[in-house]
């Protein structure tokens, strides 16, 4: 019988990214962005303000509100994308793009998620600036989900991979394409049969809950989140990608905070708070799996390669002990945001 390998309590990784966050404005940023830049090296910040952040001009200025923000000895780099509307300016995008202004361009079928009213419903108008995106290399960040009040919501991701992603991917073949925060067996099946200009990120709280966890048991709108999360084996299929190796699967958290009382309403907004204790959360998740040599690859490196950058310099390290307690919510200046609860104890802690 061959010994087997000693368990893991050590793993030193290149500083993570997060190629999916939301770091919202003003009060909220100030107290949002500490709890990324504690961990991740830099995030790929949405673009979804009232009002969106359209034109190179405004993700700029957008860029110098958050590094005003940044605590003094943080570092944290972040990437900002143009949110896609009919009226968008391909040259106003390839220029952002050619000075480094801008990374990617974030496409949100109209009405499919919050403060998404300005998105697209009409795709033909938007054809020419996918065009030139595709002949610079710029990346388009999808929201991969229709908005059409007839289709199911647990099916909106599988119904716009053949309506909306297969046409535009067929005129743009060029066109380098993340498919963000995928929840289904569905999309990374596509994803793993495209080997050219396709990548998907992968949120953490995917990866942990099911559709049960929102509504089995009560309703927990903590854990509501757009996409909403599916059946139990589209989360086991998440995780296989997550921890594939796969370099088409990176990390992007949707870290998406709202205050209490935004989520505990009649009408409740969709999002969750992971920022805090992803890489814990990560861990446990990959532990689980027998697959934590696979973390460095999901959070550290498959996203910069998508991207063209070069990992991060920096390493940091997690450690398995006692469990570590992260708070249960944060204080922002526009109230309390509640922290993902994964359910279950986390005992990895990270040291930077």
């Amino acid at each position: 019988m061959g010994m087997k390998d000693a368990p893991i309590t050590e793993l030193t990784l290149r500083r993570p990214d997060d190629w999916h966050l939301h770091l919202r404005d003003g009060a909220m940023l100030d107290a949002v962005l500490p709890e990324t830049a504690r961990h991740f090296g830099r995030a790929i910040i949405m673009p979804n303000l009232v009002p969106p952040v359209v034109t190179a001009a405004h993700a700029e200025a957008y860029r110098t509100r958050i590094l005003a923000a940044l605590p003094e000895g943080m570092t944290f780099e972040p990437l900002m994308t143009l949110y896609l509307t009919e009226d968008t300016d391909p040259d106003d995008v390839a220029m952002a793009f050619e000075r480094g202004i801008a990374k990617a361009v974030k496409l949100y079928p109209a009405g499919a998620t919050t403060n998404s009213t300005s998105g697209v419903t009409n795709f033909d108008k938007v054809r020419p600036v996918l065009a030139r995106m595709a002949e610079i290399g710029m990346p388009l960040c999808v929201h991969g989900e229709v908005t059409d009040s007839t289709i199911d919501i647990f099916d909106r991701e599988a119904v716009f991979i053949d309506k909306i992603l297969k046409p535009i991917r067929k005129k743009n073949p060029d066109l380098k394409i993340v498919m963000e925060h995928v929840t289904t067996q569905d999309a990374v099946d596509y994803v793993r049969d495209n080997h050219k200009n396709l990548a998907a990120t992968i949120t953490t709280h995917h990866l942990i809950i099911n559709r049960n966890h929102i509504l089995a048991g009560g309703i927990k709108p903590h854990y509501y989140c757009l996409p909403v999360a599916k059946r139990e084996a589209h989360r086991v299929a998440l995780v296989e990608a997550a921890i594939s190796g796969d370099k088409r699967f990176f990390l992007g958290t949707d870290s998406a905070p709202h205050t209490d009382p935004n989520k505990l309403q009649t009408c409740g907004c969709a999002g969750i708070f992971s920022a805090p204790n992803t890489l814990s959360c990560l861990a446990e998740v990959f532990d689980a799996a027998d697959a934590l040599t696979k973390l460095e690859a999901f959070a550290s490196l498959n996203g910069p390669r998508f991207y063209g950058l070069p990992p991060n310099e920096y390493t940091i390290q997690l450690i398995k002990g006692e469990p570590v307690s992260y708070p249960a919510q944060i204080s922002t200046g526009e109230g309390p945001v509640t922290v993902f609860d994964p359910g279950f104890p986390l005992h990895w802690r990270v040291e930077t």
